[in-house]
């Protein structure tokens, strides 16, 4: 990020605080009006001539630059899963706690793998349960997978909504 002084170009097209267009500015009648405003200059791309530049309040920029770099690394990131059990026969005061606890990793941005403890001829009850628990979750999160019963347990992963 070029800033300031450092800008070596003799006209800069420049934008204004607010976003108005200020037109093609000599360099430093540019510098002397960030002076002024006590905000800093910034070049945004050297690819054009006259290159870009843009008034920006102190230390903004360099915020700005870190934020994006933040989130750039978040999204390199693979999701992380995080598993929340259940069992078939759960009580409605349970079923909303562990709702409300998938809805808040789903906002938090991890995956979910809701498993449901299967016991003999369970196996309805279970994909009914988290058919119903998929469907709540549809403003936070999206089913990856479909419900897969096996053996003892029935399982649907939910990834967050982007």
């Amino acid at each position: 990020m070029i800033m300031n002084e450092k800008i070596k170009a003799s006209e800069v097209l420049l934008t204004g605080l607010n976003g108005e267009n200020l037109g093609i500015v000599a360099r430093e009648e540019a510098l002397a009006l960030a002076r002024e405003l006590k905000v800093d200059l910034v070049c945004t791309s050297l690819m054009s001539s006259p290159p870009p530049c843009k008034l920006i309040g102190r230390g903004a920029a360099k915020q700005d630059a870190q934020n994006e770099k933040r989130a750039e690394r978040r999204k390199e990131q693979p999701l992380k899963v995080k598993e929340i059990r259940l069992t078939a026969n759960i009580e409605d005061h349970d079923y909303d706690t562990k709702l409300r606890q998938a809805e808040k990793l789903l906002q938090s941005g991890n995956a979910v793998q809701l498993v449901v403890k299967v016991q003999g001829k369970e196996g309805q009850r279970a994909k009914e349960l988290l058919e119903r628990i998929v469907k709540e979750l549809a403003s936070s999160g999206t089913k990856e997978t479909g419900i897969q019963l096996s053996g003892k347990q029935a399982a649907v992963r939910v990834n967050p909504v982007s």
